[in-house]
């Protein structure tokens, strides 16, 4: 038997996307730096050192005198010989009064004058240990230093952002359609 029929046939609509992607660009710019240091204020003061020497002894040891310690050094023997002198001859006169004693005093003092001391040689340094005199004191420096600080100047340039946005556009590529067909229709 025919039994009419009724056929649909759809298809669906097909979209198509275009899709324009976004472009962001982004640079920071650096910074505009400009660093100054400068000099620290430095003050050096210095106290010189001082060496004394004093050579006056080693300079007596080797009989290189000065003329007023030479001329107080005669003084000096002078005085003691005369003392000496004057105690030899009172020593002297008493004997010569005591002649009467015995002895010969007379005899035993020419001898005593014509014979001078016994001569005395030993080992000895010239100039003598310790006869040069050195006294030292040390340099001193004073230093002041005073610090200054930097001096900084920075410029911060703003970050160059260029944005374009993307698109997206829809455009159908096949459009939707119902196809009817009737079959075994009489009429």
């Amino acid at each position: 038997m025919n039994v009419p029929q009724i056929r649909l046939e759809s298809n669906f609509i097909q979209l198509g996307l275009k899709i324009e992607r976004p472009m962001q660009e982004l640079s920071q710019p650096p910074a505009i730096q400009s660093i100054q240091q400068p000099k620290a204020i430095l003050e050096i003061e210095t106290v010189p050192g001082k060496l004394t020497i004093d050579q006056t002894k080693a300079r007596e040891d080797v009989d290189l005198k000065s003329a007023r310690r030479r001329l107080e050094e005669t003084a000096q023997n002078g005085y003691q010989d005369w003392l000496k002198g004057l105690e030899r001859r009172a020593s002297e006169g008493a004997e010569l009064m005591r002649i009467e004693n015995g002895g010969s005093p007379i005899a035993s003092q020419a001898k005593a004058k014509s014979e001078g001391p016994p001569k005395q040689f030993n080992i000895g340094w010239v100039p003598s240990h310790n006869s040069v005199k050195i006294a030292y004191e040390p340099a001193k420096v004073n230093i002041h230093a005073q610090p200054q600080k930097p001096k900084i100047e920075v410029e911060i340039r703003k970050p160059i952002h260029n944005y374009t946005p993307g698109k997206v556009s829809a455009e159908i590529l096949e459009k939707n359609s119902l196809t009817i067909d009737f079959i075994n229709l009489t009429i």
